[in-house]
């Protein structure tokens, strides 16, 4: 019995298949990145092919169910008020505080309960924990705040005959009563026209806010600094009111409103409404050309890349289009219009549409050339501003306070000197801001049918860890006992010390790099070129210092044969701190994280050190030479951002300092995109270029 045991043999246990799995991936890790990729390049391209037409996912919105009311009575006296604005204009040297008292006594006519909103402009200086902390917006009014320095918004308030007060939609319209222009003056009177109708109406469940909205300081400015007052608990009196005491002569806005005590509530506080709903930001512009139909221009970003959901951009769409008849469009990035490349990609579309149609004529895979260019050139301009972070009109104010807003840009086909042509424009446009109001008066809780966009990283930093410890994971059929080994076998050895040391200093120094502008900023008489080229050369100092104090990261020549791949155990450290960066800022702006993926990934699979080029073969090793060098080029943020000017706008006028005044405008929003450049783009960068010229 002992002796047959003898000779029987355990069989071996085939590894399970998730693990048997890993192993192939990593083994094929290059191979794997690259069609990853490449799959996701060509996903991007296709996302003008894949789009949705317009649908609205939220049943109870029913754009268009009712047919629009606002009749040319409403718009008659919105007509009478632009004229009143121009003459006010023209006659008065106090326009900035007779035009808001103007449009006070309008709304008073109309028995609305309306308040005055005094805001002083917002003074934006860097400071390093900004992105942290906030918006550190310096509105509030103080003993010591300058009176001669002030906004004045105006603001009316409908309270909803079916609602109980705890919702409310947002009626925003700016104005400069300083430099008052007749596209202003409309924009004010078109608000006027529907608040005029919607106080006759009955269905009101939301109670409805117009602001009209003191831009002399900036469109941004005047509704940031209302919507801090709504949402912050005033405990001071100076807080969002006209202060007689703090400013006398600002007394006469509120005694010059003729009868207001009769018609309408005259508030000398801050009154607010409900909870916003969703907010409307619609300006006429003056951008007239002889087309077919008057156009309108959707903007939706905000600050981080923020949009608001996609439902409300689906029931503007829907109702301008399908009931007003008007051209809806979004921005473009237009010298992509007359790309070649672009044309090339749409041909080859129009190619696999034809060959995949052969075989099963259900299938289809393009759409008209045309199209899909103008697509494309869109896509790029959504992604390009959602990246940068920065609001693309004043509806960015509201995402800060998670209200749905956008902002509607309407301009005429005609003339609007023209009376007939303006009342219609007028009438057109009323009833398509009626439509969407109706639509949000309809929802019963906050928009959340519809969805957000969202990309995400992975880290593949575990082939080449274990592929510099000189461990063969190619053979398919070793055994599960022997592969887990030897990679405990490298997660024990303390070779990739050396590597996540350099790591660590290089993004210590993003961080200083990030932080040395808030110095820079305190010296006086810089110019944006001075100011960059000394940004440039501390971060070189600051470089060369830290790597005095640390050792050089190419300090390998004293480390043992065995440890001469260190080049790829930084390399896989380096992709394991970009992943990381990628995955947290795709949380916080999905569109900046994807453009920096379309730039790391590439760059950090292709870095290899030249010293081993040579080894791959000529073809092999020229081109990895000229990959490399074209993402080191482009990769690094001030080529890239000075490459694209000089493409969109030709090389006249741009500058070194061009970068310098980028990244102020990044501070002045606090935008997440900077922290970004610095703290994960920029290290990723120079490590990539470590590599290049590692010599182990």
């Amino acid at each position: 019995m002992a002796e047959g045991n003898k000779g029987t043999q355990t069989p071996k246990m085939k590894p399970r298949p998730i693990v048997r799995i890993g192993i192939f991936l990593i083994s094929h890790s290059f191979f794997v990145c690259v069609v990853c990729c490449t799959a996701g390049i060509v996903a991007l391209l296709l996302l003008p092919v894949l789009a949705k037409s317009t649908y609205i996912s939220e049943n109870a919105l029913m754009p268009g169910s009712a047919n629009p009311m606002l009749s040319v009575q409403e718009v008659a006296e919105a007509d009478r008020l632009v004229k009143d604005m121009i003459g006010l204009k023209e006659k008065s040297g106090e326009a900035g505080k007779e035009t808001p008292r103007l449009i006070a006594q309008h709304m008073a006519d109309l028995g609305v309960e309306f308040y005055h909103h005094k805001f002083h402009p917002q003074t934006n200086h860097f400071h390093p924990l900004d992105p942290f902390s906030g918006k550190s917006y310096s509105g509030k009014i103080t003993e010591n705040s300058s009176c001669a320095v002030y906004g004045i918004n105006t603001v009316g308030i409908i309270r909803a005959p079916r609602g109980d007060g705890k919702e409310a939609i947002v009626l925003v319209t700016p104005y400069n009563p300083v430099k008052l222009e007749l596209n202003e003056a409309l924009s004010v009177a078109l608000a006027y026209s529907i608040i005029s109708f919607l106080t006759q109406v009955t269905w009101l469940a939301k109670d409805i806010v117009w602001l009209a909205a003191d831009s002399r300081y900036g469109e941004y400015a005047s509704v940031a600094a209302w919507l801090r007052d709504y949402h912050t608990p005033a405990f001071s009196d100076a807080l969002g009111k006209l202060d007689a005491g703090m400013c006398p002569e600002t007394n006469t806005l509120l005694e010059q409103n003729v009868n207001a005590a009769s018609k309408g509530r005259v508030k000398d506080d801050f009154s607010r409404a409900g909870t916003m709903a969703a907010a409307l930001v619609f300006k006429v512009v003056n951008r007239h050309k002889e087309t077919e139909k008057d156009a309108l221009t959707i903007f939706a970003e905000a600050s981080n890349g923020q949009m608001p959901n996609l439902d409300l951009i689906n029931i503007v769409n829907y109702l301008a289009v399908h009931r007003q008849g008007l051209h809806v469009k979004v921005e473009k990035v237009y010298s992509l219009l007359n790309s070649m490349w672009l044309k090339v990609v749409g041909d080859i579309l129009h190619l696999v549409d034809k060959v995949a149609r052969s075989i099963n004529p259900q299938w289809k895979f393009a759409i008209p050339l045309e199209d899909y260019i103008e697509g494309a050139a869109t896509l790029a301009s959504s992604m390009y501003h959602q990246a940068l972070g920065l609001p693309t009109g004043s509806h960015g104010a509201f995402r800060d306070y998670q209200v749905d807003a956008v902002t509607l840009e309407i301009s005429s086909k005609v003339s609007l000197l023209n009376k007939s042509a303006r009342y219609e424009f007028l009438l057109r446009i009323g009833r398509l801001v009626e439509g969407i109001i109706r639509s949000v008066n309809n929802l019963l809780e906050k928009f959340h049918q519809s969805f957000f966009l969202y990309f995400l990283t992975s880290p593949v930093a575990a082939a080449l860890y274990s592929g510099a410890n000189g461990r063969d994971y190619s053979s398919s059929d070793k055994s599960n006992s022997a592969s887990t080994n030897g990679l405990s076998t490298a997660l024990k050895s303390w070779k990739w010390l050396h590597a996540a040391k350099v790591v660590f200093i290089v993004h210590l120094w993003g961080a200083i790099v990030s932080l040395l502008p808030y110095l820079i900023c305190r010296l006086h008489g810089m110019t944006p070129t001075t100011s960059m080229l000394s940004w440039v050369s501390l971060s070189i100092c600051t470089l060369l210092v830290l790597y005095q104090i640390s050792g050089s990261p190419y300090s390998c020549s004293s480390l043992p044969q065995s440890q001469h791949r260190q080049w790829a155990i930084m390399k896989a450290v380096m992709i394991a701190a970009a992943s990381i960066g990628l995955v947290i800022m795709s949380i916080i702006n999905f569109a900046t994280a994807q453009i920096g993926a379309l730039l790391m990934v590439p760059m950090c699979l292709m870095a290899h050190p030249l010293k081993y080029v040579h080894r791959l073969g000529r073809l092999r090793a020229l081109t990895l030479i000229a990959c490399n060098l074209f993402l080191g080029f482009f990769g690094f943020p001030p080529t890239a951002l000075l490459v694209m000017r000089i493409w969109s706008e030709g090389i006249n006028g741009v500058s070194v300092g061009d970068f310098w005044i980028w990244v102020e405008s990044l501070w002045a929003w606090n935008s997440a995109t900077y922290l970004y450049l610095g703290l994960v783009h920029l290290p990723c960068w120079l490590l990539c270029v470590h590599i290049l010229f590692h010599p182990c």
